[in-house]
């Protein structure tokens, strides 16, 4: 259809007690739901659940339930392609998008989506157990061996998971990406303009490989190409954007003294401290005595990763002169108070995208190369785990690049640490009618105004070259 009203749709195909079982590719039921985030009054919403199959390879299976919310655009002509967003992570949740989508210029001209991914924290099921997050925790406190621990965690969060009925099999790229086409199939719209950052930036272009004719354009924020082995890169993409960040430090800082040389310095103290063990007291609250608690380079070199990028020079400076109390003591409190390990949605995906598709022998050459990474698992997601989740990989297909001529705004930051400005690079060989955006001062999830502004210009018109006036925003 070339004209619709989402909400029209919306009350003609609302179902309610939905059937808890479906036949494989059975969908297009919705159930009212209220609303999870609260959203500014003086726009119209409407949340409601897309059910799905849990599982589509299976028959009679069990159905899901994915929340949505929809913020209707006031402008009486609005376009008639509305914006869809959903979270990156894996594992991360959409619908606090929705509230903010208010105050963001692209709500002027069309209506905007936030979809939940299944097994994310408002769907239901929602994949998360405690189970991890208490052998981590345990793994802390008694000084136990930290990956060891990790498997034992692993192997009773996924019994915990499966005895409540859920099959992990069914929580993957490809299921989401059936999910997002049966919403837009559900809601009929004919055209829709999808947008998301790191892993959902890739989701997303898988979205388009399935089935190209309903998208309009995509604008992605730091995107995670599908095609790239990402456990093999990404210990070099954090040494990649330090380097980035040593040469800012080199030629703007004015002290010589704290920040010169400060790459060697880096490698050297990093390069030491293998193996070697660190001590810090902690004593529980309501507890009499004083635990001695481990740590080890991996939590340091965890804790810059996770850093915003403008304090990382410091912190190290900090961690080299024996100042660590300041930044491993929340860190290592967080780890002892539990909720601290990746989500079942997060492992799901991860182990079924990433380790049929990946090499265990180019890991192990990039730490010959970065000898002070050897031993650090800078996703919190790796092989060992995936091994004791078992679930089956994603479609190879769904792993290969594709050409597109579907236009796409593509931006990362220079510093970015886990997703590299190569891949919008790449992406961009793949996709000619697309838009690169790169941010000098900026890391992982550029944001802001200025990508706003950007964005909003794309989306009046997808083929139109971008111009901008700073240096430090680079369109290409």
């Amino acid at each position: 259809m070339n004209r619709f009203s989402i909400l029209a749709v919306l009350a003609s195909l609302f179902v309610f007690a939905a059937s808890a079982r479906s036949q494989p590719g059975t969908v297009r039921q919705l159930e009212s739901c209220p609303c999870q985030v609260k959203i500014d009054s003086s726009f119209r919403t409407r949340c409601a659940y897309l059910i799905v199959p849990e599982n589509r390879k299976k028959k009679n299976g069990k159905t899901i339930k994915l929340p949505f919310i929809l913020v209707e655009s006031k402008k009486p002509d609005k376009k008639k392609d509305p914006l869809l967003f959903t979270a990156g992570g894996p594992g991360g949740s959409s619908l606090g998008w929705a509230r903010g989508i208010s105050q963001s210029p692209f709500i002027n001209d069309r209506d905007c989506i936030a979809f939940e991914q299944r097994g994310t924290h408002f769907a239901v099921p929602n994949l998360w157990s405690n189970e991890l997050s208490d052998a981590i925790s345990e793994s802390y406190r008694k000084n136990l061996d930290k990956d060891s621990m990790v498997v034992v965690g692993v192997k009773r969060y996924k019994k915990a998971l499966e005895s409540k009925g859920i099959d992990l099999a069914g929580y993957n790229t490809d299921e989401t990406v059936s999910d997002i086409h049966d919403l837009l199939a559900t809601l009929r719209i004919d055209s829709v303009n999808l947008t998301g950052g790191s892993y959902s930036g890739g989701l997303m272009t898988a979205v388009l490989q399935r089935d190209p004719s309903r998208i309009r354009s995509l604008i992605l924020d730091s995107p995670l190409p599908t095609f790239v082995p990402i456990d093999e890169d990404e210990p070099a993409n954090f040494v990649e954007a330090l380097n980035v960040l040593f040469r800012n430090v080199a030629s703007d800082s004015t002290d010589k003294a704290r920040y010169g040389n400060l790459k060697a310095k880096f490698e050297q103290y990093f390069s030491a401290i293998d193996g070697k063990k660190f001590i810090m007291p902690y004593l529980a609250q309501g507890k009499a005595d004083t635990l001695r608690i481990q740590y080890t380079r991996s939590d340091l070199l965890d804790i810059l990763v996770n850093t915003s990028m403008k304090h990382v020079p410091y912190a190290i400076t900090e961690m080299i002169n024996g100042n660590h109390d300041q930044y491993i003591r929340p860190y290592l409190v967080h780890k002892l108070e539990r909720n601290n390990g990746p989500s079942g949605m997060r492992i799901s995906v991860y182990c079924a995208d990433q380790p049929a598709y990946y090499s265990e022998k180019v890991l192990q050459q990039l730490y010959d190369i970065y000898p002070y990474m050897k031993g650090y698992h800078i996703n919190d997601v790796y092989r060992a785990m995936c091994d004791c989740w078992n679930v089956p990989p994603i479609k190879p297909e769904t792993k290969q690049p594709f050409y597109s001529t579907k236009p796409a705004l593509l931006a990362d930051g220079e510093m970015d640490n886990a997703v590299r400005p190569l891949y919008i690079d790449m992406m961009h060989h793949y996709m000619p009618n697309s838009q690169r955006i790169l941010f000098k001062n900026k890391a992982h999830g550029v944001g802001g105004s200025d990508w706003n502004r950007l964005t909003q210009q794309f989306l009046n018109n997808p083929y139109e070259k971008l111009k901008s006036d700073k240096k430090e925003v680079i369109v290409y």
